[in-house]
């Protein structure tokens, strides 16, 4: 995954999901007069340049401008996880997105970057289910499906850890999780057998930024 991609590069990572109490009366996006339409594409355009520029502050303000305006519409909302995401505020994203999937919860965007988010914080079982979600949802989501790859990988690698802190005379799992740290880009660690504390997993070797799932930073439509 890159963020972009799910051995980590999630093509955008932001990822907090939530939403709000009262609120305008909520009505159709699609019935937006045209100038209501173009203010609102204007406001996302804004807004992903000052992503892009890295000015979160500004770009969030924007967003909730939006999402005030049109309660009911996702890309903003969408928008405003991916900005905190990518200030470092990984926590207060996924809040952003379970939110945003509370209301609609069959936007694989929102997922994959959910997804993203998790593997970030070493919850692999989490992202499988978002990322399984996802492709339920929308079957051909290539992104999706690499990042799923990314994220078996990873539980794969935990499990081989754990099989080798437990039996440190273990002879085949030593060289399997060697070859998901091939797969997954990452530095060769010390053998897990001459490292790993009896009875205790051995700590997972950071992940390798160009292996990282992929975000992704296309609003949902």
């Amino acid at each position: 995954m890159h963020p972009a991609s799910l051995l980590f590069a999630i093509v955008v990572a932001s990822c907090s999901q939530w939403a709000t109490a009262q609120s305008p009366p909520i009505s159709d996006p699609r019935e937006m007069s045209d100038a209501a339409r173009k203010a609102y594409a204007k406001g996302l355009k804004d807004a992903r340049g000052l992503i892009a520029e890295k000015n979160y502050a500004e770009a969030i303000a924007i967003l909730d401008t939006l999402s005030a305006e049109r309660p009911r519409e996702p890309q903003a909302r969408f928008m405003k996880g991916v900005a905190l995401a990518d200030s470092g505020k990984t926590d207060a994203a996924i809040s952003q997105y379970l939110a945003l999937l509370a209301d609609f919860p069959e936007l694989p965007e929102v997922r994959n970057n959910l997804a993203v988010l998790y593997a970030q914080k070493g919850n692999y079982a989490g992202a499988r289910d978002e990322l399984e979600a996802a492709l339920l949802a929308a079957p051909d989501y290539t992104i999706a499906y690499e990042n799923l790859g990314d994220v078996y990988a990873r539980l794969a690698g935990v499990n081989y850890e754990k099989a080798i802190a437990r039996d440190a005379k273990n002879k085949t799992a030593p060289p399997k999780l060697n070859l998901v740290r091939d797969v997954l880009g990452m530095r060769a660690a010390p053998p897990a057998s001459t490292t790993a504390t009896p009875g205790k997993p051995e700590a997972s070797p950071p992940v390798a930024t160009p292996t990282a799932p992929a975000t992704t930073t296309d609003a949902p439509k």
